[in-house]
């Protein structure tokens, strides 16, 4: 468990000089002992509810009390780190007190997930925890204790259910989590994905949707995996479609057999796909040594169709070996996508930097026997200092090919960036028998 920071808290004690006066002696009577707690209000405070302050305090109204009592609740709620100061003050009066909470919110906070607690919903886990955490509200503050008050609250609720687990937890930052928000994880169980269903989604995109969330059949549930399922393979499923502001929601498991070491969930994963938008055009710069007509002519969706994104994002690729076919080996290309919400078009908005132009260097071909070897030389025709052209290697080997029979090339491209020049190694092979494996 890590370490837990204490937050600095100030404790003001104001006490008011409206006590009663007897009516022989002009001396103040000192405050009691102990004291009937008739009030408390709550001030400084943006985030959170009176109600949950005074409950993360543990004042109760009618509750007798002393004053080293009210001390120790101003240190309650300053070592939680929810608050950057806390003071109080106590006004005290026939019938009993009313008491002043004074207190200014931390600065940061961070959100809190939990990794693979798979036995409540998400907004059943948060209201559970809300009851026996009252400053709990999603998110925790950087330091403090409220993170470990958490962590122990879900250990009684895992006890609840009878799991036998081990609630740990990472602060943000932490050498192994390295992102902005809090992690809980239960150790002990192995919880194993059973199956993977799509509320939201259309019968256009769920066959595919569902062959993809097979590879998550049988895998260890963790909610980043999911995530990352999410972002990297379901929403590229909708970017080919055209729905480019689809939002995937976060998983939600179900568990379906909960034995004392193994549990099988079912994972829901919800998806709101938007709208579909087309390819309104495509526009290029940067371009200074290709004509834009042949640069275009590279991306295979034509203006109309729906908007495949990953689909132009490819093209981009074609676009660099053309401006590798001029010497341009460092040429990069940047794409932007222009939503027109209103006609629900987009424009594939592309730049180009082409960059320096390099220069064929050495050639060294090797495999074959010599005399193979010169006669494949004389046949290169890119000379040294002539403008390199990357499409020039496939070209060689398609005619090498034909004269040398079945053989195998590994090519390696050695770019120099400060002789602005590309050697060429091209290693010929034998190609593998593989009659020896075939079946009769």
């Amino acid at each position: 468990m890590l370490s837990r920071f204490a937050a600095i808290v100030t404790v003001l004690l104001w006490l008011s000089s409206a006590f009663a006066q007897t009516p022989k002696s002009s001396s103040k009577e000192l405050p009691p002992t102990a004291f009937k707690l008739k009030s408390v209000q709550v001030i400084g405070t943006s985030r959170y509810r009176a109600e949950d302050v005074v409950r993360a305090a543990d004042l109760q109204l009618g509750q007798s009390f002393h004053d080293d009592d009210l001390k120790s609740t101003v240190r309650l709620l300053g070592e939680s780190g929810a608050f950057a100061a806390v003071s109080y003050s106590s006004q005290f009066e026939t019938d009993g007190a009313r008491v002043k909470l004074k207190l200014r919110d931390a600065d940061r906070f961070f959100p809190a997930q939990f990794d693979n607690v798979v036995w409540f919903t998400d907004r059943e886990l948060l209201e559970r925890l809300h009851a026996k955490v009252p400053l709990f509200d999603g998110k925790l503050p950087s330091n403090g204790t409220l993170a470990a008050d958490v962590a122990e609250a879900l250990q009684l609720l895992l006890i609840e259910k009878n799991v036998a687990g081990q609630v740990d937890y990472l602060r943000p930052f932490d050498e192994d989590n390295p992102v902005e928000e809090f992690v809980f994880t239960v150790s002990g169980p192995n919880i194993t994905i059973r199956n993977v269903e799509f509320s939201g989604a259309g019968p256009a995109e769920l066959p595919t949707l569902a062959a993809a969330a097979q590879k998550l059949e049988g895998v260890e549930y963790r909610r980043p995996t999911i995530r990352a399922m999410e972002d990297k393979t379901f929403l590229s499923v909708y970017r080919e479609h055209g729905y480019l502001k689809a939002v995937f929601g976060d998983p939600q498991p179900t568990v379906v057999q909960n034995d004392a070491r193994d549990i099988l969930v079912d994972v829901r994963v919800s998806v709101q796909p938007g709208h579909q938008y087309r390819l309104a055009g495509i526009q290029i710069s940067g371009n200074d040594d290709f004509p834009a007509a042949t640069l275009r002519a590279a991306f295979r969706v034509q203006d109309g169709e729906v908007a495949n994104v990953p689909e132009l994002d490819k093209d981009l690729a074609t676009i660099r070996q053309i401006c590798g076919t001029r010497g341009y080996m460092d040429a990069s290309t940047k794409a932007e996508v222009r939503t027109n919400d209103s006609g629900l078009t987009v424009l594939y908005l592309v730049s180009i930097v082409e960059g320096d132009v390099y220069k064929m260097g050495e050639v060294e071909i090797r495999g074959l026997d010599s005399q193979t070897t010169t006669r494949l030389e004389n046949n290169w025709t890119l000379h040294r200092g002539d403008t390199y052209d990357a499409s020039y290697v496939g070209r060689f080997l398609e005619q090498a090919y034909k004269e040398i029979g079945d053989w195998h090339a590994r090519v390696h491209e050695s770019v120099d960036p400060r002789d602005k020049t590309v050697d060429v190694s091209v290693r010929f092979e034998p190609t593998p028998d593989t009659s020896a494996f075939s079946q009769p």
